[in-house]
């Protein structure tokens, strides 16, 4: 299986797209974006989660469009044991309402390590706990994505 979604153009050619991915919170959801051919992940941006959504849905498919993303992964946060609870719950119905505003695949990712491991990049960085605020979330999403692309290239 590729790693990259691909969709015909006009001139018969598969064009590589890219793949977005959501770190959802409550109060805030990073975003992070593949390069066209799948390899490379990197932070886009922190969207703030307000008011049942509608602005943050909107705002990802501005970035659909903008990016021509054709897939997008969505971090699912499972319980130590590997079990869903609520909180999964809450991500996947959230993803269900980007799947259909922004209309492309949404798929799933366990994300249980990736904030953890984003604050330690910040902190090996120098960045303080105070100034990390907002800046964790893309660079969990950015996290999320790599495992993603990952696992799509074995």
């Amino acid at each position: 299986m590729t790693a990259v979604a691909s969709r015909s153009g006009a001139d018969g050619y598969d064009l590589d797209v890219r793949t977005l991915a959501l770190d959802y919170g409550e109060r805030r959801i990073g975003v992070a974006i593949s390069d066209p051919t799948g390899v490379i992940a990197q932070p886009l941006e922190t969207i703030a989660a307000t008011a049942g959504g509608r602005d943050a849905l909107e705002r990802i498919a501005e970035l659909v469009r903008a990016h021509d993303v054709g897939q997008i992964v969505v971090g699912l946060p499972l319980h130590m044991s590997g079990r869903s609870g609520p909180e999964a719950e809450r991500v996947r119905a959230f993803g269900e309402r980007v799947r259909a505003r922004a209309g492309v695949a949404v798929d799933y990712l366990d994300e249980r390590w990736t904030s953890l491991e984003a604050e330690r990049a910040l902190d090996e960085g120098g960045v303080k706990r105070r100034d990390q605020r907002g800046r964790v979330d893309p660079i969990a999403a950015a996290l999320l994505l790599r495992t993603w692309l990952q696992l799509r290239r074995q």
